[in-house]
């Protein structure tokens, strides 16, 4: 296999885009990632882009890639379309380097967009709760009904006042409340160096900061997490060009190379077989020869507060029961001992379903290139994505590691 490097990528701002689209949204990241590699459209050789919802939100199915792209005025080459819930860009990110690595192309554009923002609250909430087995929907909604709403009569607001996977977020929180004892404001902690990171980031949808308490007092969505705690709804795209290591040089003087890329779903034994976020991440490392000791850098999936928390121990980061202790001990904050979510994380940066997976891996691109501004870790050579998708029995049903490096 070739080494792979990534010589150009850019994104939109996320945010709330009733008047924008899928192409124009596309057309912004596209155009981004070419101006940055110096690299005419005509150089690209295949196009692979991620989207989840777009079936659902929009109604253009079957042929995204295509027309998204044909109205940048890309045509002629092969396009494929993935669709992998929230994992669906960070696939097409596998799939770009698996190309290029091959041999079978030199250049690959990698695109992640999604258009979730619409008037119809219900139709948003719809899109989610497509990303777990829609057969067993009306039990799983049961299952994780928080205390509030228990009482016979009240009706979930999960899928309608809010997505259900908060629901199945909050029901994790509770559940590691309960046994390990964390607390509130250790949850709290986190949506607080989120909003702080986002804040620095001109890409972000939200970048206002908030105190503790702020974070504390704001609407309640599912016990224990309020909406400061949550990521929001949103639209956006972000892309990146790939190319073999002998192209590499035409384009950039500071290549970052994609290093290990690692695809798992999820498990009937997890106990024998351990949590994906862990086995993919292994596998990622050991396709790059490094281990957890060697990120400097990472951004995950944490579409919640206790998401992120609970991840810092299916990663590695801490043992079972002490992700409470990374936050208090500021170990991930930037200038800890392993930033993490620097761009301010999906609750801040924003969470347009199928951009998430690219836009994460233009943070770690900006990083280890030493452009990401006030929010830059010093001395970063080594940057970690990890980013889910869906939920089947308990597990996410797609989780995606990349490992990059300088």
């Amino acid at each position: 296999m070739r080494n792979v490097a990534i010589v150009g990528a850019g994104m939109t701002r996320f945010a709330k885009y009733p008047d924008r689209g899928l192409k124009d949204l596309s057309h912004e990241a596209v155009t981004t990632a070419l101006d940055s590699a110096g690299m005419d459209k005509k150089a690209l050789e295949v196009a692979i882009v991620g989207n989840a919802a777009a079936g659902l939100v929009t109604g253009q199915e079957c042929i995204r890639a295509q027309v998204v792209l044909r109205d940048i005025g890309i045509d002629k080459i092969p396009m494929v379309n993935t669709e992998n819930a929230c994992a669906s860009s960070s696939t097409a990110m596998q799939l770009g380097w698996l190309y290029v690595s091959s041999g079978m192309y030199d250049i690959a554009l990698v695109l992640g967009v999604e258009k979730m923002y619409t008037e119809n609250k219900g139709q948003m909430m719809a899109a989610f709760s497509a990303g777990v087995d829609v057969e067993q929907l009306r039990a799983i909604m049961k299952q994780v009904k928080p205390p509030s709403e228990q009482k016979a009569g009240v009706e979930s607001g999960a899928g309608k006042s809010r997505s259900l996977f908060m629901d199945l977020y909050a029901a994790g929180a509770r559940a590691h409340m309960a046994r390990y004892g964390t607390t509130k404001e250790q949850y709290g902690r986190i949506a607080v160096k989120a909003h702080n990171n986002g804040s620095l980031n001109p890409h972000a949808q939200y970048r206002e900061r908030y105190s503790l308490e702020e974070i504390l007092e704001s609407p309640l969505v599912a016990e224990p997490m309020t909406r400061l705690m949550c990521a929001p709804i949103g639209d956006g795209a972000a892309a990146a060009i790939l190319v073999s290591e002998e192209k590499a040089r035409q384009y950039t003087s500071k290549p970052v190379w994609l290093r290990g890329s690692a695809l798992v779903t999820g498990s009937d034994q997890p106990a024998q077989d351990g949590k994906p976020g862990a086995r993919a991440a292994q596998r990622a490392f050991d396709m790059a020869g490094m281990a957890q000791q060697d990120i400097d850098v990472l951004e995950l999936h944490d579409a919640s507060a206790p998401a992120e928390l609970m991840l810092y121990e299916e990663l590695g980061l801490c043992p079972e029961g002490e992700g409470g202790r990374l936050i208090d001990d500021g170990d991930t904050e930037i200038g800890g001992k392993l930033p993490v979510n620097t761009s301010g994380g999906l609750i801040t940066k924003g969470h347009p379903v199928g951009a998430t997976g690219v836009s994460q891996i233009y943070e770690i691109w900006l990083q280890l290139r030493g452009e990401a501004g006030d929010r830059q870790v010093e001395g970063a050579k080594v940057g970690m994505t990890h980013n889910g998708g869906g939920m089947v029995r308990g597990e996410a049903a797609a989780t995606a590691v990349h490992i990059l490096s300088v």
